[in-house]
């Protein structure tokens, strides 16, 4: 109960400071919306069941990419159409020599070639308890690294507080802790067990007082302990007035981030980018995959369905015809695709569209990786009050010549919508700017940008979608389109609790798998 309450009111405070989208958006990557625990595993087909039925899925997405290794296994007849060149969706990793094309520019990424330099664009991270996305790494032979999502080291800036000086989270959380743990004190029992476990949980003296720890590290190389003479020097503890502070709703974010659900270590991700788990579903169902094929109109025929796509390379149009349809394109474009769909599905559709999230990232090729050689950052992420939000360190490449830099990653609704309606180099020119009050000298310290503005991204319109923004849309709307209609069905993030990320897309994928498999049994006796 208390956990809900706190919920309730983190949601209240951070949509007055940024609005519903903010709060949604900041629950929802925190992992503190509703989502159930149960892991959809992959559903038992009998083999042949399938009896050569035809699919027809829209979206070479992680979703479509796990229905069509579903179902073929089972002897269902699976075609793939997908607008773009590549498979994946968002799960997008750009490198050197790409070209990132949005709805009016198009940037070309002048990195260097090379295993280390890449930028996860959309899905990043995996969380542990992710068991679908990671069976099929398993499964697949996917080689997975840990992703530190949590370092101390890394820092946490405001404007408003310290003076705009950052400060390092590992002073934040032991000053914090101490504090806390001191106010406790004062209250408690006079019990031994409990005394005791206070003063080892915030480091407290003898007295229950807290006067610093090494646990908040040590201000300058000169005072960390060391050999001969050097016992080491303590910092002075940040008062918890001053911790908290005039942001404090975002301090206490930073804070706990690594402690919730979805971001709980350990995170995990693919060894040289999040794109090797696409290569292998690309192996294992690309014959199935008709690239550079945009679907331009979705039609009923007869019991099925007949797809009108266009051959991008070539300007020619072609008709697929489907028992089934597994539509996993983003509602933002679904809607502008004619469709003969009923009418509360379509206007399903339309309100969907309008929740997707307009994230943004913006990444830099460093010349030397002068966060693990100067700062000792070897992954994690910092937090700003600016609006880049995040910069992340990358957790692969260590003691390496060159790294991408994650300079900003903008998951606030009002920060994200100004960042995406700048032109490229404006974004990179802000993100330096931003940059500078977390890493003085950061121009210097960077080199070529590429930036990733969702909302402008062709066949995504958006990073995902955020449901609770419409008040009522997950009860009226989201159930219209699970439901599906006749032969269409809808799988992708935007049809799970699950927002956000490929587990999402993996369980609707499995959620829908199951539905045709039983209907098909039905007809079939």
């Amino acid at each position: 109960m208390a956990a809900e309450i706190w919920r309730r009111t983190l949601l209240e405070v951070i949509g007055r400071l940024g609005g519903a989208a903010t709060a949604y958006s900041a629950l929802n990557m925190a992992g503190l919306l509703a989502t159930p625990t149960a892991y959809a595993a992959p559903p038992v087909l009998t083999p042949a069941s399938g009896n050569g039925k035809r699919v027809a899925i829209l979206g070479a997405g992680i979703a479509g990419l796990t229905a069509a290794h579903c179902l073929s296994k089972a002897g269902y007849q699976c075609t793939i159409l997908e607008a773009r060149a590549r498979s994946g969706g968002r799960v997008w990793t750009i490198r050197g020599g790409d070209q990132i094309a949005e709805t009016d520019s198009t940037q070309h990424v002048a990195w260097q070639a090379h295993r280390d330099i890449y930028l996860n664009a959309g899905a990043a991270r995996l969380p542990s308890h992710h068991q679908g996305i990671l069976g099929y790494c398993r499964e697949f032979g996917v080689a997975l690294e840990v992703f530190v999502n949590d370092n101390r080291a890394a820092l946490v800036q405001f404007d408003s507080q310290f003076g705009g000086k950052p400060q390092t989270a590992r002073r934040l959380h032991a000053d914090l802790r101490g504090a806390i743990a001191a106010l406790a004190a004062k209250s408690a029992p006079a019990d031994e067990a409990v005394q005791s476990m206070l003063r080892i949980f915030g480091d407290l003296r003898r007295d229950l007082t807290y006067a610093g720890s090494s646990r908040a590290g040590y201000a300058a190389e000169d005072d960390v302990p060391g050999a001969a003479n050097r016992s080491g020097r303590l910092q002075p503890p940040l008062a918890l007035d001053e911790i908290a502070g005039p942001q404090s709703i975002r301090m206490a974010l930073a804070l706990c981030f690594a402690e919730l659900w979805q971001q709980s270590p350990t995170m995990l991700q693919p060894v040289g980018g999040m794109d090797a788990i696409v290569r292998a579903f690309d192996r294992a169902v690309g014959g199935m995959i008709r690239h550079n094929e945009e679907v331009v109109q979705i039609e009923r025929s007869g019991d099925g369905a007949r797809i009108i796509s266009l051959d991008r390379s070539r300007g020619r149009p072609s008709a697929l015809e489907a028992d089934f349809v597994i539509c996993t394109l983003p509602l933002s474009v679904l809607e502008h695709i004619p469709a003969d769909f009923s009418p509360a599905l379509n206007h399903a559709i339309s309100v969907g569209a309008k929740m997707y999230f307009p994230a943004v990232k913006v990444a830099f090729e460093a010349p030397r990786r002068w966060w693990e050689i100067d700062q000792k950052l070897y992954g994690g992420i910092s937090w700003t009050g600016r609006d880049i939000t995040q910069i992340w360190y990358p957790s692969h490449g260590f003691h390496g010549e060159k790294g991408v830099l994650v300079g900003a990653y903008i998951w606030s609704n009002d920060p994200a919508r100004r960042f995406t309606a700048m032109a490229p180099a404006e974004r990179h020119a802000a993100a330096i700017s931003d940059g500078e009050r977390l890493h003085p000298g950061y121009e210097r310290l960077v080199g070529p940008a590429a930036s990733v503005a969702w909302a402008k991204i062709p066949y995504s319109l958006g990073a995902w979608i955020e449901w609770e923004t419409i008040s009522g849309a997950r009860q009226a709307e989201y159930p219209t389109l699970l439901a599906g209609d006749g032969p269409f069905y809808f799988a992708g993030e935007h049809m799970s609790y699950v927002t956000a990320w490929q587990e999402g897309a993996v369980q609707s994928a499995h959620y829908t798998v199951s539905r045709i498999a039983e209907r098909v049994a039905a007809t079939n006796k």
